[in-house]
């Protein structure tokens, strides 16, 4: 009689390295059950994995020496194992020695924008706007505190009960935040923020809806003829992702500078210096922050200086590098509309410079910011340019601002996309002199009277 093989020895051909079988499976079904003698056939291998090989070894090579390391396990322990399962057990184990775990899969997919760890059960990825919940599970609570701690470690950073918050990023540059208990009352939770693998153009964004052809005509204008730019939104907005767009319009030979506190920006150039901030030490010593950076970035002699986000006193120093002579400077900020994204600016200016009046931050302001652009996540998950405002001067103590285009909700469309129009300004901006000295002044006109483009 022949001996029954648990494991798929006889013959098997090692499959290439596949996705965890938890990623196909839709939001809110049932998690594919992990097999029989799995907890023993994940702690047995593991065992016998030699450490030293796990450094040399591609992914695929160690995919193929797990998977047949499990076959043996099986075989030698008798436990029943189709190759499916193998296979799923073989890639479950790789990503958790060499990558993140359960998230590799939603890492891998290019549809996700965003990815929500709120404990071991519960894993929401954000599609096409929406956030729902995914079928991924980590082993427990344990299992999340491990990935979060390789996240922050691969940057130089820690997470922990002492430190339990941290901000960090992938190694494709994907945003990262992590907090870690007694904050997180249902252990360690992660928020991931990706990026596309490919490069979004101005073409791209259009193609997406969030802009007309007619408004990427004269946000590439502006970034040519280096005006100074506020990007506006709330979180998820989409401000990194068109302020890389705008940077691809910045000629080659400029030297660029960037100030961010997790380097995600991903700019082409090749004279780009990249800061990035640094928390304090177990000792409480050590931490550089943004401001630090912006002050050091004006001796470094930038032609642009661009600031990933402003979040407090830095905003008086990157209102001072505009004003004085780096002309093509980039900042994003949190905020609701144009308008608000003026007040915030006077806020966090007098965090850092609280005796400094009123009247002499927005002097700073009008004269230091040509345009601001709001971006909005509306409703229907597309990502849209709903305001681009110049800021036009100081009227007593009120600053002027001139919406060029502005989004107008219309109504509602059967596939449940939001229906609506730009209404576009034809005024003459304030900054038309630059545009003249760029000999961009005609191109411009054109942009603004091309009603082709428009729609």
């Amino acid at each position: 009689m022949t001996e029954p093989t648990f494991g798929r020895r006889a013959g098997f051909q090692p499959a290439p390295p596949v996705l965890s079988a938890v990623s196909t499976i839709p939001a809110g079904s049932v998690p594919l059950a992990p097999p029989s003698g799995a907890a023993e056939l994940r702690t047995a291998c593991l065992a016998r994995l030699d450490a030293t090989l796990l450094a040399d070894a591609t992914s695929e090579q160690l995919h193929i020496d797990v998977e047949r390391l499990i076959a043996d396990i099986a075989d030698e322990k008798r436990i029943q194992i189709n190759g499916r399962e193998q296979r799923q057990l073989a890639a479950e184990l790789v990503h958790d020695m060499v990558g993140l775990g359960p998230l590799e899969p939603l890492l891998d997919d290019d549809s996700i924008t965003d990815i929500m760890v709120n404990g071991p059960d519960k894993v929401f990825v954000e599609r096409r706007g929406k956030v729902v919940l995914t079928a991924v599970r980590f082993r427990d609570i344990s299992h999340v505190a491990n990935v979060a701690q390789r996240i922050a470690a691969a940057v130089g950073r820690r997470v922990d009960e002492s430190s339990p918050m941290v901000d960090a990023r992938l190694a494709d540059g994907s945003r990262v935040n992590i907090i870690f208990p007694p904050l997180a009352l249902n252990g360690a939770c992660i928020s991931i923020r990706k990026f596309a693998r490919r490069r979004i153009n101005f073409d791209t964004i259009v193609a997406n809806g969030s802009a007309t052809a007619q408004m990427a005509r004269i946000l590439r204008l502006a970034s040519t003829a280096r005006l100074n730019i506020i990007i506006s939104g709330g979180t998820g907005a989409g401000k990194t992702t068109l302020m890389n767009a705008l940077s691809q319009t910045i000629d080659e030979g400029e030297r660029i500078i960037t100030v961010e506190d997790a380097a995600e920006l991903q700019l082409q150039q090749p004279h780009v210096v990249r800061l990035e901030t640094r928390p304090s030490n177990l000792e409480g010593r050590g931490e550089i922050s943004q401001r630090d950076l912006v002050k050091n970035a004006l001796r470094m002699r930038p032609d642009r200086l661009i600031i990933g986000e402003v979040r407090g006193a830095e905003a008086f120093d990157m209102l001072q590098a505009m004003n004085t002579g780096h002309d093509g400077s980039m900042s994003t900020i949190h905020a609701n509309t144009t308008r608000d994204a003026i007040t915030r600016i006077e806020n966090m200016v007098q965090m850092g410079q609280p005796n400094l009046p009123l009247r002499a931050i927005r002097t700073q302001i009008v004269s230091a910011v040509d345009l601001i652009i709001q971006l909005e996540r509306m409703r229907d998950g597309i990502r849209r340019i709903s305001q681009v405002t110049e800021v036009i001067g100081l009227e007593g103590e009120v600053v002027t601002l001139n919406d060029i285009f502005k989004f107008e909700y219309e109504g509602e469309n059967p596939d449940g996309s939001l229906r609506g129009r730009f209404i576009v300004s034809h005024i003459r901006p304030a900054f038309w002199g630059r545009l003249q000295y760029f000999n961009l002044d005609r191109a411009w006109a054109a942009a603004i009277d091309d009603t082709s483009a428009a729609a």
